[in-house]
């Protein structure tokens, strides 16, 4: 009991807040305040983890050859730095003292080791190229006196010295030509008697009998000094292709001035590449272009002009940048997309034996960036079965060619 003038104090009756049916009921007192806390929710079912993938066996460690050839490398790459060579710089920098060179010498030097880069590569290309069956390059040009004979002789000359050999040029005229003249020695058997006795050889050591050896590494199939010989027939050229391609991995054609005879047209059924020397004159390349148009008549011809090579020859005459324009653009307009330089040398003006050893410095740099165009032509079309008409023995020929 309280007193009578104290206020009765009715007890509230609890506050009961409903969730869903699956929620157990709560009271709530006076003192609660602010929403209800809902239960945490259950947890929810964790997708398994994926699996990583296996790495395999580590990859193997690199040889150690190939370990201590890159240290090689890298050691030999290491960047020095540039000291002064020419002027009073150079004077300067010979004493002793870290003088740098000027801005004309360092763009100079940078120029010439761009190129010196070009060339250790189109050197690589020429020498670590390989086929599964020997390969052929047709060196031709209606015109007389373009260079086909001394570009055979300088083309498959450069080839054998990077490769260390395995390089035979032929002569594919059908009247003699002056390849045997040009070329080193005077060798006493020559193309009229390779011909005459080519199904009776057997061995490299008789074929290169009718050879002449150059200081390049290469054997020259010409005629010989004072030995003449029949004209070349489409069946001799074939033959004589198909028996140098035993013993030799490159083949170089100098062909002759009449693409409509059968010595031309049997060249171009064995061949794998043309390269046209060009001089800077109209008759040269409307003669050049008068082979491609015939060339074309055959599957083979038009093989051949699809990738044809061309090489502008400096025989020492006047020469304008408008007439080069005039004879590239003539040549671009009739397919042609390679084109090189060969620029003059005297040796290669005087009409003498050429030997490579003796030609400058510019020609045979220009010769070996040719080079390498011409192998990776080769390569692209010598393909596993081969492209080009595959070379018989006489006795498989099939007569009327």
């Amino acid at each position: 009991m309280t007193g009578e003038g104290a206020p009765q104090q009715v007890a509230e009756p609890p506050v009961v807040d409903e969730l869903d049916d699956d929620v157990t009921r709560r009271k709530v007192g006076p003192a609660d305040s602010g929403p209800a806390a809902l239960p945490p929710p259950p947890p929810m079912p964790q997708a398994p983890a994926a699996a990583e993938p296996d790495p395999g066996p580590p990859a193997p460690a690199p040889a150690p050859a190939r370990r201590l050839m890159e240290a090689a490398s890298s050691a030999t790459s290491a960047p020095v730095a540039l000291r002064a060579r020419r002027g009073w710089r150079g004077a300067l920098a010979r004493t002793g003292l870290p003088i740098a060179p000027g801005t004309a010498e360092r763009i100079a030097r940078e120029e010439e080791a761009v190129r010196a880069a070009l060339l250790l590569d189109a050197e690589r290309v020429v020498r670590q190229a390989t086929w599964t069956r020997a390969v052929a390059i047709l060196v031709g040009n209606k015109k007389g006196g373009t260079g086909k004979t001394p570009l055979s002789l300088l083309l498959g000359g450069i080839i054998s010295a990077i490769r260390g050999g395995g390089v035979g040029i032929v002569e594919v005229s059908d009247d003699p030509g002056t390849l045997g003249l040009r070329a080193e020695g005077t060798p006493a058997l020559g193309l009229g008697e390779f011909v005459r006795d080519v199904d009776q050889l057997t061995t490299r050591g008789q074929v290169v009998g009718y050879t002449a050896p150059q200081t390049s590494f290469a054997s020259v199939i010409g005629t010989a000094v004072d030995r003449p010989r029949a004209q070349l027939t489409y069946e001799a050229v074939v033959a004589a292709a198909a028996k140098l391609d035993e013993y030799f991995e490159v083949r170089v054609m100098d062909s002759g001035n009449v693409p409509s005879s059968g010595a031309f047209k049997g060249a171009a059924d064995t061949a794998d590449v043309l390269v046209i020397p060009v001089m800077l004159a109209g008759d040269s390349t409307l003669d050049a272009l008068g082979m491609l148009e015939e060339l074309r008549t055959t599957e083979s011809g038009r093989r051949l002009a699809q990738t044809a090579i061309a090489v502008v020859m400096d025989d020492g005459r006047p020469q304008t940048p408008e007439m080069e324009e005039a004879v590239r653009a003539e040549l671009e307009a009739a397919g042609v997309r390679t084109f090189h330089r060969l620029p003059y040398d005297a040796h290669i003006a005087g009409r003498g034996e050429i030997t490579l050893d003796q030609v400058n410095r510019g020609a045979r740099e220009a010769l070996t960036l040719l080079a390498a165009d011409v192998i990776r032509a080769l390569t692209v079309a010598a393909v596993p079965q081969g492209r080009r008409v595959q070379t018989l023995r006489a006795s498989e020929m099939v007569p009327g060619h």
